[in-house]
């Protein structure tokens, strides 16, 4: 009787150990450009009301997509576009280099972790490649639009582009 108990309880933990360890085999990246920066604000710009908004919307949109991180440039906008998910969340924000985009994948991949990394246009789908070897279109000064999910299951990785303006209808403009 006894060996029958412990057989159980080693299938138990097995089991729960299995599980815990596919949890980490799965997980999402959300990447976006920091929203709409001040045209007027010096080399190290905040955002403009709309750009406020659009964080909040994104913020609210992504409170219950199992984020444990958050990543940022070391740029007051970026910072600002990550800012109210942080706080929402009760999470400090990551710094990453933008100039070593390579380091930054590879950290995101050992991780595991559901995580939101903003940056910014000449970065973000740079990051994206790195992490899919994929197509991912260009981004231009005035493209604050796309959201950029990386699904990773496993071995297989599955790349979308998401419409903002689609998701929680932010007005494009200032």
């Amino acid at each position: 009787m006894h060996k029958r108990i412990l057989v159980l309880i080693l299938l138990v933990c097995t089991t729960v150990a299995a599980g815990a360890a596919n949890a980490g085999d799965q997980y999402q990246l959300y990447l976006v450009r920091h929203a709409e920066k001040l045209a007027d604000d010096g080399d190290d710009p905040g955002l403009t009301q709309a750009g406020k908004q659009r964080s909040e919307r994104l913020a609210s949109w992504l409170r219950d997509k199992g984020i444990t991180d958050i990543w940022s440039s070391d740029y007051r906008r970026s910072r600002d576009t990550a800012e109210p998910l942080a706080a929402m969340l009760g999470l400090a924000l990551k710094l990453y280099d933008p100039h070593d985009l390579p380091a930054l994948a590879m950290r995101l991949r050992e991780n595991r972790r559901t995580a939101l990394v903003v940056g910014h246009s000449n970065t973000t789908p740079d990051l994206a490649r790195l992490l899919c070897v994929c197509f991912i279109r260009d981004m231009d000064e005035a493209d604050y639009d796309p959201l950029i999910v990386v699904s990773v299951s496993g071995d297989d990785t599955e790349v979308r582009t998401l419409s903002q303006r689609a998701l929680f209808a932010v007005p494009d403009g200032s």
